[in-house]
């Protein structure tokens, strides 16, 4: 029995050399780093995420917003408010201190629209490419270069590869595209990892032919993006919102499809109000009154035993007037769903501290 259990502290002892001596011819030709215990320190580390700009689905996404580092497809119906959300992101990294690039392969992106949603015109990095490998190229070359901290493809359909545009108008090239999206996120992924960069594609709809059963509905581009990203995002209009008649926005419902970082298939609702974007102050009176920190009475709305408003605008207004209460009501319900609070004045990395000083 003792001379069983002296062989088997032998062997370990042998296999634990074996595994020293291959981790370290690992290291010295891979790198440091190549191979570690995920319990060590340098392996385990928190998620960091940049907010959508939107509170509800923030909390939807179950930790505080969308992962630096990984992959996320926003899809949904033409004006369902993809490039819009996409647009709130971008600004709120661009308030953390960090770059954003927007490579606009639709050519579409209005400036100005972009300006009203809080995005700083001036410091976005705009690529307008012809060709679907152009885009892709630039989006590998910032990535690579460290320096970037998230990047914008709009849209995956728009990406179209340069033997379609060089050939006829009529011409059948099957699955060239897909080719195309699975290479590129092949060397894309490993790098934006690395790099912690957050990269979001915008997908468009498309109607499958001849399904009777389930959903015809399916994104372009083929299915390696479907396998590559971290969080997929299905976003739609479910109604409009009215003023005297007057049609000023859209209430607006996002889906969590795909969430490799928290539980998938939640919810978020929030008002896409024209020429403003996302409604922060609607949603908070929102899921205030879910939470119970808003009171709502008839048509009234209380916070402490204080009237803000009779009626959902009169009260969003008090709030856009007030910022001071609308963010004490904001940190009492993240406290309440388990949600930290993102600082306002968070600043990503010493170069971007270095340009605020500069800057004051």
């Amino acid at each position: 029995m003792e001379e069983s259990k002296k062989g088997s502290a032998g062997l370990t002892a042998e296999k634990s050399k074996a595994l020293a001596a291959a981790l370290a011819q690992i290291e010295k030709q891979f790198g440091k780093g190549s191979v570690m215990r995920l319990g060590a320190g340098e392996a385990v580390e928190d998620i960091q995420v940049v907010s959508t700009g939107s509170l509800g689905l923030d909390i939807a996404l179950g930790v505080g917003g969308l992962p630096r580092g990984r992959v996320v497809e926003i899809y949904g119906p033409e004006s369902s408010g993809k490039t819009t959300l996409t647009l709130q992101v971008v600004a709120e990294m661009q308030k953390l201190g960090g770059t954003a690039a927007f490579i606009d392969a639709e050519h579409a992106l209005d400036i100005q629209y972009a300006a009203k949603l809080g995005v700083n015109v001036s410091d976005l990095l705009v690529s307008q490419p012809d060709t679907g490998e152009q885009a892709l190229e630039i989006a590998d070359a910032l990535v690579r270069s460290g320096s970037i901290d998230m990047i914008v493809i709009d849209s995956v359909a728009a990406l179209v590869p340069k033997a379609e545009i060089e050939g006829e108008m009529g011409d059948s090239l099957p699955g060239l595209q897909a080719r195309l999206m699975s290479q590129a996120l092949r060397k894309l992924t490993g790098t934006i990892k690395r790099t912690n960069c957050l990269v979001i594609f915008i997908n468009q709809i498309r109607m499958k032919i001849g399904v009777m059963f389930g959903n015809p509905e399916t994104t372009t581009g083929g299915n390696a993006l479907k396998f590559y990203a971290s969080v997929r995002l299905d976003i739609r209009r479910i109604g409009s919102i009215k003023k005297n008649d007057e049609v000023i926005g859209n209430e607006t419902r996002v889906k969590v499809v795909k969430n490799k970082v928290s539980p998938p298939f939640r919810e978020a609702i929030f008002d896409i109000l024209y020429g403003e974007g996302i409604s922060r102050q609607g949603e908070i009176i929102d899921l205030g009154v879910q939470a119970k920190i808003v009171d709502k009475a008839g048509a009234w709305y209380s916070y402490n035993g204080e009237r803000i408003g009779q009626g959902k605008d009169n009260a969003r207004e008090f709030l856009r007037e007030n910022p001071d209460i609308a963010r004490e009501i904001e940190n009492r319900i993240r406290e309440s769903l388990g949600v930290n609070a993102m600082p306002a004045d968070a600043v990503i990395g010493a170069d971007a501290n270095a340009e605020v000083a500069d800057e004051e």
